[in-house]
């Protein structure tokens, strides 16, 4: 029909375009391996994307085609992000902290066909390669040692390739660009497919969602978060798309290699799971005087910021903590915490409870919670299972021969997430499905009894799983992590947590562990700590 918009497909080479042409002098730094820093510009970028397209384009991949990585954080990944997709193909991280196995199945029912390795992480990929179909294999240089006979060096492919035969994509923009494989503890992982339409609209509906804390130009970006995992939470979309700096740590993922980077590179907004940035707060409050820091943000996402946390980095060291929530299948950030005009107006501590909830959703997601009764009430108070749906939202998993009972007749995924819905439409994640401690007929949080209890000055880290009760039919038991040379007792810890919950919450037994199991992208792993107890336990357990 005359008289419409133009008819232009949202697709990653736009994003290219854009960098390339508004921000191309601006940097992209990468800590390399022998701990050397990288640095180069947008427009640096944008051509070597373009010869790398070309040249898988002369190795024989097509439309559609998936290219696997096996990397860190680094520039050559960078290039991967876009060069692949921009051709039409699918690029699809691996998971480097999943087992050979793992990665094996999810080579092969990816059906990949190249995969771009990190040379450091050759032995990874030497235990599974052989065992899946993947024929090509293009190692990212890194050690000074030759490559073994059969494998491409990744300089030299992009080397070979004519950047004038390159060719951007812009056919639908529902095609496939990225494919991700959720990081579940139980079951198979499940592959999941973005299209272009999904990761523009993702990437604009997170940037404007969090006003006053979201990326702009002149920020520098560290995402400590892995780029094989749920996309980086779409930060090397965003920040190209706004021109903003770009710093990757490579594997120095520790708190001091991050804190050396942070302050040599003047970064000013980090994003990744608490576990790494309570290590962070450990560190500075080590030596409060150590780091000169230009930080302004730090993003939490894979599980609930403690409040004691966000407290503590506001008001020691003036850094906005910024509680989010998503998952893989919602490309992945599904909500954040901001505070509205209506909770400025609030006091110190009620904007610090509203901090630590999942907030609001972004734009284009819809949200609903249902329970045995039927949909709930947003009221603040009732809770269901969360579910969510909207164009950043999988439709399926890839491969799904039959329904996974994760999605709703009407269209609609089920989260897994149990939580309240206020009536301004602000998320409360109480618990996992699977983790709700249901004690004597009443609903019982572990998040909100971990967060408590990682307040306490003695505690690292905290985990508590529901356990079986003769008498209650379940009863909370927490595992706790104390930190260094700190000594709390188990009745310390009851009469800690009496004047924060009812009596009826508050765990009896406790176990002192040196480490609580976390899963590939740095959650607690309560599975393996049932695991545990049951072991531990077993006339109890069963």
């Amino acid at each position: 029909m005359k008289g419409l918009m133009m008819d232009c497909q949202l697709t990653i080479p736009a994003i290219l375009r854009r960098a390339e042409s508004l921000f191309g002098e601006k940097e992209i730094i990468s800590r390399l391996p022998d701990k050397s820093i990288h640095r180069y510009t947008y427009r640096d970028l944008a051509t070597r994307v373009k010869k790398l397209a070309a040249a898988l384009h002369q190795l024989g991949i097509r439309q559609g085609d998936r290219v696997a990585t096996l990397s860190w954080n680094h520039y050559q990944h960078l290039e991967a992000y876009y060069a692949v997709p921009c051709m039409g193909a699918i690029v699809h991280p691996l998971n480097l902290r999943f087992s050979p196995d793992e990665l094996r199945y999810i080579v092969n029912h990816a059906e990949d066909k190249a995969i771009i390795v990190d040379q450091v992480l050759l032995p990874l990929l030497e235990k599974f390669q052989l065992a899946s179909g993947v024929s090509t294999i293009i190692v990212i240089p890194q050690t000074g040692e030759p490559l073994q006979e059969g494998y491409l060096n990744y300089e030299d492919v992009v080397a070979s390739g004519d950047e004038s035969m390159y060719k951007p994509f812009e056919g639908d923009e529902n095609t496939a660009a990225f494919m991700c494989y959720t990081s579940g503890t139980t079951g198979k992982p499940k592959g999941i497919l973005y299209s272009h339409r999904s990761i523009m609209l993702h990437m604009m509906a997170s940037l404007i969602s969090t006003p006053g804390v979201g990326i702009i130009e002149r920020d520098v970006v560290l995402p400590v978060v892995p780029m094989f995992h749920a996309s980086a939470w779409g930060f090397p979309y965003m920040c190209a798309f706004v021109g903003a700096t770009q710093v990757f740590p490579g594997p120095y993922l520790d708190a001091e290699s991050l804190l050396e980077l942070f302050e040599a590179e003047k970064v000013t907004l980090t994003g990744g799971v608490p576990t790494v940035m309570m290590g962070i707060l450990d560190k500075l409050d080590a030596d409060p005087h150590r780091y000169k820091l230009c930080l302004r943000t730090i993003m939490i996402g894979g599980s609930c910021a403690p409040r004691f946390m966000v407290q503590a980095f506001e008001e020691r060291y003036g850094i906005h903590v910024l509680n989010t929530w998503g998952m893989t299948e919602l490309s992945p950030l599904g909500s954040t915490a901001i505070l509205t005009s209506k909770h400025e107006r609030t006091s110190k501590d009620e904007q610090y409870d509203h901090r630590i909830k999942q907030g609001f959703p972004i734009p284009f997601i819809e949200i609903r919670g249902r329970n045995e009764s039927g949909l709930i009430p947003w009221d603040g108070e009732t809770v269901g299972e969360l579910e969510v749906r909207g164009p950043c939202v999988a439709a399926s998993y890839y491969g799904e021969k039959e329904s996974t009972g994760k999605f709703t007749p009407d269209g609609w995924l089920k989260t897994g997430d149990i939580g309240s819905i206020t009536r301004d439409g602000c998320i409360e994640i109480k618990d996992r499905s699977k983790d709700v401690i249901k004690s004597g007929g009443e609903w019982i949080s572990s998040v909100a009894l971990e967060n408590a209890l990682m307040g306490h000055p003695a505690v690292l880290e905290a985990a508590v799983i529901a356990v079986p009760d003769q008498k209650w039919m379940e009863r909370p038991f927490a595992y706790v992590v104390l930190r260094e040379a700190a000594a709390v007792s188990r009745d310390e810890l009851k009469a800690y947590l009496s004047d924060k919950f009812a009596k009826f919450w508050i765990p009896e037994k406790y176990d002192f562990i040196d480490a609580i199991p976390k899963t590939s992208v740095g959650k607690f792993l309560k599975s393996a700590l049932r695991e545990k107890y049951e072991k531990e336990h077993p006339a109890i357990s069963h």
